[in-house]
């Protein structure tokens, strides 16, 4: 097993080898803060209820998981040295969980060991539950210029359904003061939740097209392995009720003004999530905080990175400088399905000149299922440039999966 310090030894990852990336793709940071207040029945993400965890009485400790973030960062910063950070987002968890003032030195330590493009998105999750007025003015404040309200549904016995700890009243609230306060935010729903109907979810899409958001996620429930819902699943709405729903939700959002421009993502011009379009164009992700998983590129190779999971050990393991979990580089044959489980996200897809620069792979390497596909008619191509057809992006999952290695 190949140790820490060799993994965080820019030099290991600069051998020769058989990539050629004549140019290295835009830097995001991403900041995983694990805790919540309560443990959704569907979330498979590396979130932790903190009651459950903690001692009676015992408070989230906050300086200490920043101490460990600065740690974590600092040990990093070979790997990606000079580059410009074009996005921050941080994720978990429920980071509005955070005092306004941990924020604000979390960024100030970033700012003090990055170098921040000027114009850089700086997100931050909340969740109505977490809501204080003039909080979201703090975060504002602490530097923060992008929030996302994991809003979910407006309907309370629908939130109740999926464990979510706010009501509809706190959701409208949070939305009132995210609109007030921040010049871009992001509204995030789902839809197909338990005994969710046509109509109720169009109820929950005209109440949130009613705050104007510039951004608006809408995500289809899943059963994930390993959550409450895949131990005990619910009773969901079937394929066809829920290809419905999406229907309905294209043209109410098309009727709105915002445009699909990925496979979940609507936005009004210029408000699409730049850190989102990061990932989904193969751009690089540093990742901190206890389970972020990151991708690097150097000359001749990419990797991906995986930090310890469990928030305590990993609070230990960064201030003892040794925070990574893994970091493996992908092999050549998976890359171009790694590629094109992000880009074909896009709804204006990519071009082909992008995806030589971001895998350092030749176009022969996907010739044949990019043939396979156009042949099924699910993408579309341009010249130099590929887009998934509206049959490709409805059967999104089959069209990426042309491009497994066999």
């Amino acid at each position: 097993m190949t140790d820490t310090a060799t993994l965080r030894d820019p030099r290991h990852w600069m051998r020769p080898g058989t990539l050629q990336l004549t140019a290295l793709p835009p830097l995001s940071l991403y900041i995983h803060l694990p805790w919540c207040l309560k443990k959704c029945p569907y979330c498979d993400f590396n979130s932790h209820e903190w009651s459950a965890t903690a001692a009676p009485g015992e408070a989230m400790p906050e300086a200490r998981y920043l101490d460990a973030l600065r740690a974590d960062l600092e040990a990093s910063l070979p790997l990606v040295w000079g580059r410009p950070v074009v996005s921050v987002f941080i994720g978990g968890g429920t980071p509005s969980l955070f005092s306004p003032e941990a924020i604000d030195r979390l960024l100030a330590d970033v700012r003090a060991r990055l170098p921040l493009e000027p114009d850089a998105e700086i997100t931050l999750e909340a969740n109505p539950g977490t809501f204080e007025r003039d909080r979201f003015r703090a975060f504002r404040e602490a530097g923060v210029t992008r929030l996302s309200v994991g809003v979910q549904s407006f309907d309370d016995a629908a939130l109740k359904a999926v464990g979510r700890v706010h009501d509809s009243r706190q959701a409208r609230a949070a939305l009132d003061e995210a609109a007030q306060v921040f010049d871009t935010f992001n509204l995030d729903l789902m839809y197909a939740l338990p005994g969710q109907t046509l109509a109720m979810l169009e109820a929950d899409l005209r109440t949130a097209l009613s705050y104007a958001p510039p951004h608006l996620s809408v995500y289809h429930l899943t059963l994930e392995p390993n959550t409450l819902f895949a131990k005990y699943p619910p009773t969901l709405p079937g394929d066809d009720e829920a290809y419905d729903m999406l229907d309905r939700i294209t043209e109410l959002t098309v009727s709105a003004g915002l445009q699909r421009y990925e496979v979940s993502a609507y936005a009004r011009p210029g408000h699409a999530c730049r850190h989102n379009l990061n990932y989904w164009r193969f751009g690089d992700y540093l990742g901190i905080g206890a389970g972020a998983h990151g991708k690097l590129s150097f000359a001749h190779r990419v990797a991906r990175t995986v930090r310890v999971r469990e928030p305590r050990l990993y609070m230990e393991r960064a201030l003892a400088g040794d925070a990574v979990s893994s970091m493996d580089e992908v092999p050549r044959a998976q890359l171009p399905f790694e590629y094109m489980l992000n880009a074909l996200r896009l709804r204006e897809g990519f071009a082909l000149a992008d995806f030589m620069a971001s895998t350092g792979l030749p176009l022969s390497s996907i010739d044949a299922p990019l043939r396979e596909a156009e042949t099924k008619g699910l993408i579309v191509r341009d010249g130099g440039w590929v887009r998934p057809s509206e049959r490709g992006f409805d059967f999104l999952s089959d069209l990426q999966e042309l491009f497994l290695p066999a």
